[in-house]
């Protein structure tokens, strides 16, 4: 069983209302093979909502409260996204899930990259916290950009 990001399967639940499909990860769910959660979502916030950005590291935010995520406007959105990613790690014990499909770039989400912090589309190497919290908590995470394999096989 997979947890994915809800959007790659369709939902439009990205931050501007729209989804992120991907085939593949939609084909996990039809076959029963998957779970979707948007942490954003689970943490309190709305859809659409403002874009937000980390300020500082993940693990740092998570781990000690150093850090942020702030969104467009300025406004401190840090509670809602460590509330998510700590809602989408009890969804992933509860279901006894290892393994995990994340829409990259997102504050939540990124395996690989997120953006810095200043609102201008400068990628830079980084997780998302939810990404974070489910990496500390031994479970496998992969972008979407990843998926080079058979949905069949063992991704």
């Amino acid at each position: 069983m997979y947890l994915i990001s809800a959007c790659l399967c369709g939902v439009n639940c990205k931050y501007n209302g729209l989804n992120n499909y991907n085939e593949i990860c939609d084909k996990l769910l039809a076959s029963g093979k998957a779970i979707l959660v948007c942490p954003e979502q689970l943490g309190g916030l709305p859809t659409p909502r403002i874009p937000s950005e980390i300020i500082g590291e993940s693990s740092n935010i998570l781990n000690y409260n150093n850090g942020s995520v702030i969104d467009k406007n300025g406004n401190d959105v840090t509670p809602q996204f460590v509330k998510g990613a700590k809602e989408t790690l009890q969804i992933a014990k509860k279901l006894n899930i290892k393994k995990a499909i994340l829409k990259d770039g997102s504050p939540s989400c990124g395996v690989n990259y997120i953006y810095d912090g200043n609102f201008n589309g400068t990628k830079i190497k980084g997780m998302g916290l939810t990404a974070q919290l489910l990496k500390e908590s031994s479970i496998d995470i992969i972008s979407e950009l990843e998926l080079g394999g058979n949905i069949n096989g063992d991704i």
